[in-house]
């Protein structure tokens, strides 16, 4: 039976040949993304004092609704699907070559998000307990801001198990294919707007996202699909260029602008449930952010891969690259320490709405809070990682695959649904069975783990 192995890293890749110079290019572009996606998380949470003590949170864009435009950046997960899916082109149509089965890559790519997960909900479930029995008041502002990010891991896995049918696609239709998936996902808001006449597309938006989710749950699948099938695309060449990247960014701002006016939601995020929103489920506001990320990865890419020649910048990019997974993971639980210090220190995190006098500098207070209180948590969890096993033999059998995945996907609906309290600890079981169920059990000696990675030439692909 062949053996897909998990190393050192959130995911594991194969690849066809010996590895050529690593290309840095997409590292920088997940690292920078990652940035954009820690800060612009602790920007968006505003912290409510009363009496100097933090009794609740806002979203930023619940009181300022001139933020939505910032989402339009701020929005980085159509980027990591794009450069997961460049990156991962080459061994998933080695693969298929090869006539291997692409579950058991993914087995590996599952156990590489379940594992750390599993200790970062370990985490959380402690935390959990002792506020239960302290009584302690900062869990509950922020119950929901500690789980909220890992819907992003659920979509991810996703939509990697169909990157072999993404391949398949790109190597029969190339652009067309990405043509094909931009047709299914205008349909589908068409018909969840219930477009009749012409005239009525005017008010597309509004009236798609009036109509709740319904049949717009199928882009769920197909709009993050579209940054993957366009990721694979650009690989292998059939885009590119300083020219095309200045058109996809037209068209990204282009797009926005006409999806707004036709009443979609300014904001990309939600700040809320139960409002309007282009994510739950997405809609074609969403493709505008897509031209405009990827528009902008080809504009800039030519100058910064001369900075990437500085082997300073070089450096700062592989240091990122390799905390992505735990710098993910593990910023939120970084608002419990910052608001406790802000509060002890007396500092205005609590700085009121924007436009009032002191809201920036009370961000700046915040953010600065969260990184002092984010260094040591990462310091802990990389020792840790560190010292524990690092090469893990995943899963084989179909059925012991599958029921892991859905394992996976149940902890993390849980700890999505729940928050932190309750949700962490029906999330931990979920989370904990599918890191046991998507390994080999019992594990093979150290040597022929060697040798099953000699013969794999297994690559390191982080999906952050």
């Amino acid at each position: 039976m062949k053996q897909v192995t998990h190393r050192r890293g959130p995911a594991s890749d194969s690849a066809a040949a010996p590895q050529a110079v690593r290309d840095r290019y997409p590292d920088a572009l997940r690292a920078g993304a990652l940035l954009v996606v820690v800060f612009g998380h602790w920007i968006a949470t505003l912290p409510r004092l009363e009496n100097g003590l933090m009794t609740t949170t806002d979203h930023l864009l619940l009181v300022w609704t001139g933020a939505g435009v910032l989402t339009w950046l701020l929005q980085v997960v159509p980027l990591f699907v794009f450069v997961s899916a460049a990156v991962s082109a080459d061994g998933a149509q080695h693969r298929l070559d090869q006539g291997q089965r692409q579950l058991h890559w993914w087995a590996g790519r599952a156990l590489g998000l379940a594992r750390p997960t599993v200790t970062y909900l370990a985490v959380l479930v402690a935390f959990v307990l002792l506020a239960a029995y302290t009584g302690g008041r900062l869990l509950g502002p922020l119950n929901h801001s500690l789980t909220v990010h890992l819907w992003f891991l659920m979509m991810l896995l996703g939509v990697q198990a169909l990157l072999p049918l993404s391949v398949w696609a790109d190597n029969r239709w190339g652009l067309k294919a990405v043509a094909g998936l931009l047709l299914i996902a205008a349909a589908v808001d068409l018909l969840r707007a219930g477009i009749s006449t012409p005239g009525e597309l005017l008010e597309l938006g509004t009236r798609v996202t009036a109509n709740g989710g319904g049949i717009g749950w199928l882009n769920a699948a197909v709009v993050w699909l579209l940054p993957q099938q366009l990721g694979i695309a650009w690989k292998r060449g059939r885009f590119s260029g300083l020219g095309c990247g200045l058109a996809l960014l037209l068209l990204g701002l282009v797009w926005l602008a006409a999806a707004v006016a036709s009443g979609y939601p300014v904001a990309m995020v939600d700040g809320a449930f139960g409002v309007p929103s282009n994510l739950l489920p997405p809609t074609l506001a969403l493709v505008g952010v897509m031209w405009v990320q990827v528009g902008a990865a080809l504009t800039f890419e030519a100058p910064v891969r001369r900075l990437l020649e500085r082997r300073r910048i070089d450096r700062t990019v592989t240091i990122l690259g390799a905390l992505g997974m735990p710098l993910y993971l593990w910023h939120k639980l970084a608002e419990l320490p910052a608001a406790w210090l802000g509060e002890r220190l007396g500092l205005p995190i609590d700085a009121g709405i924007p436009g009032e006098v002191g809201f920036w500098l009370g961000r700046l207070w915040w953010i600065a809070l969260c990184i002092v209180a984010v260094a040591p948590v990462m310091i802990a969890v990389v020792t840790f990682e560190m010292r524990r096993k690092r090469d893990v033999v995943s899963a084989t059998a179909a059925p012991v695959i599958l029921a892991g995945g859905a394992a996976l996907l149940g902890g993390i609906v849980a700890s999505l649904a729940l928050g932190a309290l309750p949700g962490a600890i029906f999330g931990l079981a979920g989370v904990a069975a599918a890191s046991w169920l998507l390994r080999v059990h019992p594990q093979p000696p150290v040597s022929a783990l060697d040798a099953s990675l000699s013969k794999q030439k297994e690559v390191e692909s982080s999906p952050l």
